[in-house]
């Protein structure tokens, strides 16, 4: 029997943002993983059998392996011999290698196979059941005592079983078997049977079920037995697949006639203090899969996981249940959508959340199940989860049919987060990042530094699951208008495990408001995809609640240009075949709502331009509040509230230009406009209810009118968001107004040359060199070359910034002031010494008030005018210090320099 350890622990996740600068507390090593959860996701190494594990128990640190094998072998890679063992090994718990109890479980004729292993309550006995005839010689049929201590067969248990045991159970003086036998020591027992421990004789106790058993426990007071199976009477009573009987006569004491689905089956059936647990199997349609938990006290339901997916093992251990299925649509309790398999699984044994704890393996060989059954194990003051089946890989590694999972030692960092930047006014930046995946941490660390600086300036705690991934965001309000900044995030889980930095985000604050995106968060939606990214797979999400994330299918086409929207935002291609992209987060939608994209194309095909619907990576079985595309440019857009019910226009959009949809519904009905007009009404005020995901560039589209050639829409979106309330007209208007409207642009601008003098090497030439240096005594002057654009037509120059990057070297900072001025005479990169320098000017066009400090880039505003002045030129900067402590930087020829020294040119209408 497996019982829960008795550990309570607290389940607590929480999405939380603190001030610049801080950092919060680690969790000790003790405590390395998201609590209530007690193992790692990390496989440890393990000796593998070359067939299909079915049983496992555990004593004194061994773990015993049952199945249908031959041998076991090394783990891949670390090399040693193939070991005989059929269908029966010892392993350590702490090792994962074999000990020196060797057991052959045979049969004469046919395959003999080991399918269920329990142990005495004293842990001094091993029963083995399953379908063999002898146990390293010694005759026995199909049920078997091994005295743990010596590895040898007990001769004086010698029950008789007619055919294949499935499942045992014991207690003190009573093994209980389930299995396909019609009968035991020639006396009719069908399916399940109980013998004493010691001899095997036959007990009184009768359970006769119509099909197989195949799982069997003993409830915590010995009072009564828990079947389970494919039967749909016991005694002659109706109770399909599962039942509780008293444990000394068989007589049933609850039945569940109706409970299960007639085409489910139990698999599995394990207790705790507080109830058992069942695994469930179905075949065919409408089956159930998923798992149930039952009270002791009355036998009745406490929950029901309707995952789909068979589960064939399940397990209790401090509060969390275990389970071992391929579950791959767990929509049905409010989770992941039908699509991967995920093969272990963790859940709280009070609900049906799933933790964050997702170790995976593959269906692997046989019935391509996948795992089939799990044991605990403890050795040296460390428990191993043990997990047995037919699988060959485990967390995308070569290994077949046994791995383990420690209580202790997490090494297993989280994913690399995909951070993006983004700034709609002066004084705010927003750094954004699809949460990370770490497979045993569902609470994970998130800091964000800033112009390369090796401090956080924010740490941000926030949560993700496998199968949920919400988009986490810090707005960064120390930022000056006008200026360019970098962030780069990572995570870290609790064991302090850290991810790789993230890839550089990089954003220019604007000297006024991005008009567009600005209204469009001001209209408060909760969902904003640019269409900015630079890599697969996140869509960043720009509203200001910023969690609505979506992730590319298929890796459609990025930063297209020109974008809807005036300025440097770009779009997003779809191929009209598989790419697309879905949200990340799960929902439903209320009574009222607007969707609004742009889109450009000159398909004739048609296709889905965006949409709900209530899966992610397939195709949805439900889908409505959807705008697609006619195959000869019509725009449709419509909701299904038993029947569809849609608006088409009459005029075609497939002309290859830039258009403005939105769609609103709520209490006056539903409205479609394009390009700022309206276009259709339709007194329609509901829709289908169901929680879903939304879905540009395609979804399902049958049995909707007008349907086009293609769901998958061709073309390019831009600017798409969603509202949780209905757009006036006056906003539609607006919206379609202000994107056309002329744009602030931002140009970046590296250094052509740059160099410095050093008053004590007059004659030398720093040209070539990684560095840059400025001081007053002894002096150090840096010169910076620019090749400033010429203003872009119908725009002037509204701002202008100069970055450059302190260098690694210890004191690189300073705490002098460092001015920016321009040179006035002339000078070259290679030619450039002190006794040649150049003259420079009195004026400064911007300083820096000290310089602390450790390698990161600093920014200072520069003074306009002069710059505007210069545009179209090659303009010539230095750097002087009257002091005498020296700054260090990185040149334009330094590989560390952060695209430094650079100038930030924005560029708008006068």
């Amino acid at each position: 029997m497996r019982r829960s350890r008795g550990f309570a622990a607290a389940l607590a996740l929480s999405l939380a943002g603190t001030g610049a600068g801080a950092v919060l507390g680690l969790v000790p090593q003790a405590a390395a993983i998201t609590p209530p959860v007690a193992f790692t996701a990390d496989a440890l190494s393990t000796w593998q059998p070359n067939g299909v594990v079915w049983a496992l128990a555990e004593a004194g640190g061994t773990v015993f392996v049952g199945g249908t094998f031959s041998a076991v072998r090394p783990p891949d890679g670390s090399g040693g011999a193939e070991q005989s063992a059929v269908n029966f090994a010892a392993l350590d718990a702490a090792t994962g290698a074999p000990t020196s109890c060797h057991l052959s479980f045979t049969v004469g004729g046919g395959t003999a196979t080991v399918r269920a292993l329990t142990l005495s309550p004293d842990k001094q006995t091993l029963y083995a059941g399953g379908y063999f005839g002898a146990v390293n010689g010694t005759p026995v049929s199909s049920l078997a005592a091994i005295d743990v201590a010596t590895c040898t067969v007990k001769t004086g248990f010698r029950p008789a079983f007619a055919a294949t045991v499935r499942a045992l159970a014991v207690t003190g003086d009573t093994v209980y078997a389930g299995g396909d036998f019609l009968t035991v020591a020639g006396q009719p027992r069908q399916r399940f049977a109980a013998v004493d421990a010691t001899d095997g004789a036959l007990r009184p106790f009768t359970a006769d079920a119509d099909e197989p058993g195949r799982a069997v426990e003993v409830t915590p007071d010995g009072e009564h037995v828990v079947l389970g199976g494919d039967f749909f009477t016991v005694n002659g009573t109706n109770t399909h697949a599962l039942a509780v009987v008293d444990a000394t006569s068989g007589a049933l004491t609850k039945t569940y006639a109706g409970f299960i689905e007639t085409n489910s089956v139990v698999k599995d059936i394990a207790t705790d203090a507080t109830g058992f647990y069942t695994a469930n199997e179905g075949t065919g349609g409408g089956v159930f899969d998923g798992r149930i938990a039952l009270n002791l006290s009355d036998f009745n339901q406490r929950w029901r996981d309707t995952c789909l997916g068979a589960t064939q093992a399940v397990l209790p251990y401090q509060n969390v249940l275990y389970s071992a299925s391929h579950a791959h649509d767990c929509s049905s309790v409010g989770e992941y959508p039908d699509g991967q398999r995920h093969h272990l699984l963790a859940q709280p044994t009070t609900s049906v959340g799933k933790l964050g704890w997702a170790p995976d393996t593959n269906d692997g060989i046989g019935e391509g199940i996948g795992p089939r059954v799990m044991t605990v194990g403890s050795k040296g003051g460390v428990q191993y989860l043990w997990v047995g089946g037919e699988f060959t890989t485990v967390n995308g590694s070569a290994q077949q049919s046994l791995t383990r999972f420690a209580s202790t030692g997490d090494t297993g960092a989280p994913t690399v987060p995909v951070a993006t930047a983004a700034s709609f006014r002066p004084g705010e930046a927003q750094v954004r990042w699809r949460t990370s995946l770490d497979l045993d941490d569902s609470a994970l660390t998130y800091r964000i530094y800033r112009n390369g600086s090796g401090t956080p300036i924010a740490t941000v705690a926030a949560d993700s699951l496998f199968f949920k991934r919400p988009q986490a965001s810090w707005t960064d309000t120390t930022v000056a208008a006008g200026q360019s900044y970098t962030y780069r995030v990572t995570a870290t889980d609790a064991a302090g495990n850290t991810s790789a930095l993230s890839a550089t985000a990089s954003v220019t604050v604007p000297t006024s408001v991005d008009a567009y995106p600005d209204r469009v968060r001001a209209d408060g939606a909760q969902l904003f995809w640019r269409y900015d990214d630079a890599s697969l797979p996140n869509v960043a999400d720009s509203s200001a609640s910023g969690n609505q994330n979506g992730v590319h299918l298929n890796a459609p086409a990025l930063r297209q240009t020109p974008g809807a929207v005036s300025g440097a935002s770009t779009a997003i291609g779809f191929n009209g075949t598989d790419t697309r992209v879905y949200g990340d987060q799960r929902q439903t939608i209320g009574g009222s709502y607007t969707i609004e994209t742009w889109f450009r194309t000159n398909t004739t095909r048609g296709g889905k331009l965006f949409g709900f619907g209530n899966n992610q990576v397939r195709g949805s079985s439900q889908y409505d509040k959807h705008i697609y595309m006619t195959n000869d440019g019509r725009l449709v857009y419509g909701v299904y509230t038993g029947a569809t019910r849609s608006i088409t226009t009459s005029a075609s959009y497939n002309d290859n230009q830039w258009h403005h949809v939105v769609a609103t519904q709520g209490p006056g009905g539903m409205v479609l406009y394009v390009d700022g007009a309206q276009k259709g009404t339709l007194a329609v005020t509901t829709h289908e209810n169901y929680a879903g995901y939304w879905h540009a560039g395609g979804d399902s589209l049958g049995a909707w009118p007008n349907p086009p050639t293609s769901e998958f829409w061709a073309g390019q979106l831009d600017e798409t968001a969603v509202y949780p309330s209905v757009l006036s007209a006056a906003q539609v208007q607006n919206h379609y107004a202000l994107a056309t409207a002329p744009a602030d642009s931002v140009v970046q601008v590296q250094a052509a040359e740059d160099t410095y003098a050093n008053a004590g090497a007059p004659d030398g030439n720093y040209g070539g060199s990684s560095s840059l240096a400025v001081r007053g005594t002894s002096l150090y002057t840096s010169y910076l070359r620019f090749n400033l654009p010429a203003a872009p037509a119908g725009t002037v120059l509204k701002s202008a910034s100069l970055s450059v990057k302190t260098s690694t070297m210890s004191g690189a900072g300073t705490a002098d002031t460092v001015s920016v001025v321009p040179v006035t005479g002339a000078w070259t990169e290679a030619g450039t010494t002190y006794n040649n320098r150049p003259a420079t000017g009195a004026v400064a066009l911007g300083s820096f008030a000290g310089v602390p400090d450790g390698s990161a880039v600093h920014t200072t505003g520069l003074d306009t005018a002069a710059l505007a002045g210069a545009l179209g030129t090659s303009y010539g900067l230095a750097l002087t210090s009257p002091g005498t402590d020296a700054l260090w930087l990185w040149s334009s020829e330094a590989a560390a320099n952060e695209g430094t020294p650079q100038l930030t040119l924005t560029f708008g209408a006068p």
